[in-house]
């Protein structure tokens, strides 16, 4: 069976997330205008920066303080593996200021990625004139999606298979 657009570049979002620098998640994105794909982009730190490296710093310690749930274990909120990232790009701002960067109009494009936005990503998707936003896992934190929406980004949840 032939593979929809959205199989397709979906993806290719996917193998973009493989190049993620950031420890914490991978994420890929992928602009594309008729299907074609335009620009590709992933997290993680600025070009020549040294990769972020999260790791535990409270060694999983049960303090008298709130506690976080993460992979698998108790954290403090504060340890460097639960703490947000506060240098790493997201792939939709790469892909962003990679078509800015490079003259590649996004005006009337969707974009593919494997995480739904963040707000801050969601403004720079508005301003870049997509139309569609296709994501695969919901970001918990929904205020992108919801600005998106308010806007007329036309947002849909990825239901299709995984190709390969």
């Amino acid at each position: 069976m032939r593979p929809t657009r959205d199989e397709v570049l979906m993806q290719f979002a996917r193998v973009a997330a493989v190049r993620g620098t950031c420890s914490k998640l991978h994420v890929g994105a992928v602009a594309s205008r008729e299907g074609r794909v335009l620009v590709t982009g992933y997290n993680g730190t600025p070009a020549g920066m040294d990769h972020c490296q999260h790791v535990c710093t409270c060694g999983n310690r049960h303090m008298d303080m709130p506690q976080v749930q993460y992979r698998g274990r108790v954290h403090d909120p504060r340890c460097g593996l639960v703490a947000p990232c506060e240098v790493t790009v997201h792939a939709e701002e790469n892909c962003v200021a990679y078509a800015a960067r490079h003259g590649i109009s996004l005006l009337g494009a969707e974009i593919h990625s494997t995480d739904s936005p963040c707000l801050f990503c969601a403004r720079l998707i508005i301003n870049a004139g997509i139309v569609r936003l296709v994501f695969e896992r919901l970001y918990r934190i929904t205020e992108g999606l919801t600005l998106l929406e308010t806007a007329g980004v036309q947002t849909e949840q990825f239901a299709g298979r995984t190709l390969v």
